[in-house]
Parts: structure tokens; sequence; C-alpha cells
């Protein structure tokens, strides 16, 4: 059974506050822009001590994309900032046109996203934002799991040369990860070895496959948890190695099944060795309002749903 444990719980927006401002403090061509939410993002710490790097750019998201686009032409390494609804799908042309298409270093620093975004209702609740990006050629994606790893993501991609987009949230979730990790693009982390089922995991899913496993240990079985949290490029060797071992999978993640992690991987699967897979994730919905933990268990991403999951992945293998 997992050791795993945690003393605090923060919101992985504020790792990301915390990152951009070291990010800036390491590489003066780091800059920040945000579209009139410098408080929800975090991102007031960066403008306080850089104001001549900040530029708030007010509720025109649009705008903030091309002007993110010009400023990496000129050098800069721009980081926005908005809720990840406004990150996407209101500005998915510009990003397309602008920043994918020709490859440009720009971050894409969505906060927000999920049902976890709570009370804000459907509107904000975007579910559909992995499978955007995803899909765009050139765009890397990532969704860390905790402050730290948000934190150490946010660092990490100022030194890598094109376009991402980093995915976080608004709730306080548990940290259980190392304060001074080294964060690596594309690298799958093992975090507990089993030998009956593979559960990949990402974001915020990533605890409850940790509490998952240890109700699954109570029952006898093995389970395998590895956190993707670089969905593109994804680790495909990691996720064949491990379901080589076990026989089969189950993702878990804050996002539609449609288009999300669980798709990537069961392409993968499918080229490569296929095996029985269950999917943790919101089955063809928008979301509503309500609380976070409310939310997650009535859309079914709780670790008790990755268990129920995991234990259907086992049976269909037997």
């Amino acid at each position: 059974m997992t050791k795993f444990s945690y003393t605090e719980k923060k919101d992985t927006r504020s790792g990301f506050g915390a990152g951009l401002l070291e990010a800036g403090r390491k590489n003066n061509k780091v800059v920040g822009l945000c579209a009139d939410l410098i408080g929800s993002l975090k991102m007031g710490d960066f403008q306080h001590e850089f104001p001549e790097r900040f530029f708030q750019v007010g509720i025109a998201e649009a705008n903030m994309m091309g002007l993110a686009a010009g400023m990496a032409i000129d050098g800069h390494i721009p980081y926005t900032g908005t809720f990840a609804n406004f990150s996407t799908g209101r500005v998915y042309d510009q990003i397309r046109q602008s920043i994918a298409y020709s490859g440009k270093n720009v971050k894409i620093c969505a906060s927000h996203a999920g049902l976890t975004l709570g009370e804000d209702g459907a509107t904000h609740q975007i579910l559909e934002d992995i499978g955007m990006m995803k899909m765009l050629p050139h765009m890397t994606v990532i969704n860390p799991c905790d402050y730290n790893q948000t934190k150490a993501a946010t660092l990490a991609i100022a030194d890598y040369q094109g376009p991402v987009y980093l995915r976080f949230g608004r709730p306080k979730v548990p940290i259980f990860t190392p304060k001074d990790q080294k964060f690596i693009i594309g690298k799958a982390l093992h975090l507990v070895e089993g030998k009956d089922v593979s559960i990949f995991a990402t974001g915020h899913l990533v605890w409850e496959a940790i509490e998952a496993e240890a109700i699954l240990a109570s029952k006898g079985i093995s389970a395998e948890i590895i956190n993707i949290h670089t969905i593109k490029p994804l680790d495909e060797e990691a996720i064949i190695k491990s379901v080589i071992k076990t026989g089969c999978a189950v993702s878990a993640e804050e996002h539609q099944i449609a288009g999300g992690l669980g798709e990537s991987i069961a392409q993968t699967l499918v080229r490569n060795n296929p095996v029985p897979q269950e999917f943790v994730a919101v089955n063809d919905s928008f979301g509503e309002s309500g609380t976070p933990a409310d939310l997650m268990k009535k859309y079914g991403l709780t670790a008790e749903h990755i268990v129920d999951a995991a234990l259907k992945a086992i049976e269909r293998k037997s």
C-alpha cells in the first residue's frame, strides 16, 4: 500500500503564481499578460515585482493571444493568464492561427479548469479544453497534480521552445509531490508499483488515484499508479511497459471522456498492446453549479469511482 501523505492543501493556481514569479526572476524575457483576472490567476506578485513586464489587457482574451504572439516574435516568453474556458474556447481561432500554426513560443496558462471551478457553473466549467489543445499541431499540453508540481511545470516551460497549454485549478488539493522537484516535460511519473491494474491519472485525479490504491490494497489488489502530467507529448513507453505487466488499465481525469487523456491512452494501447481499459471522466455532459466535492461525486470522479473502474478492468481481463 502506498505511503503517500500530505500535511497541507493548496490550490494549483497558486503554484502557477509562485512559478511565474520565479521564472521572471530567472529570465528577463518572461512577460505576463492577464485578461482582468490577476487575483484569480495569482499573478499579482509578478505584476508588483516586474510592472514593466506585465500587461493587463482587460476582458479581451483574443487580443491577449495576438499580443502574446507578437511578443514571442520579438524574443519574449509570454505567459497568458485567464480561466481555462476563456483560454481555449473563446480564443481557439487566435491560438490556432497566430500561435500553434507557426509554433510560437507562447505559454497559455489556464486556471479554473474542469468541474472543480464549482459554483460558477457549466458556462465556466470547461471540460473539453485538453482535447481542443492536444489536437493542435505543435502544442504541448500539461496538467499537473498539486501546488509543487504546478510550480515546477511553470518554471520548466520557460526553458521549452514552443507553444504550451498549462492547465491548473481553483480548489485546494493535497500537496504530496516534492518541493524542489525537476519537471521533465513528456515523462510520466511512477508513484506506486503494482501488478494487477494500471491506473493512469492526471491533474486533480492523481490524488484520487492514490486514495483508490489504498482502498484496492485493502481488498488484496495491487494497483500501479502513474501520474501523466504531460498529455502531449504522451509518455507511450511508460504506458505500454505498465500494461504489459498488469494486463488492464484505468484512465482518470477531470475532463470529458471524448478528447481527453483516456482517449490518448486508448490510441496508444490499440496500436501497441490492446488490453481492457476503463475510463473515469465526465461522460458527454456539461457541468452545473455546486461544490467541487459534490460535483466530483455526482459526475463520477472520486477515488471510489476509480476503484469501481479498476475492478471492472480486472474482471474484463480475467
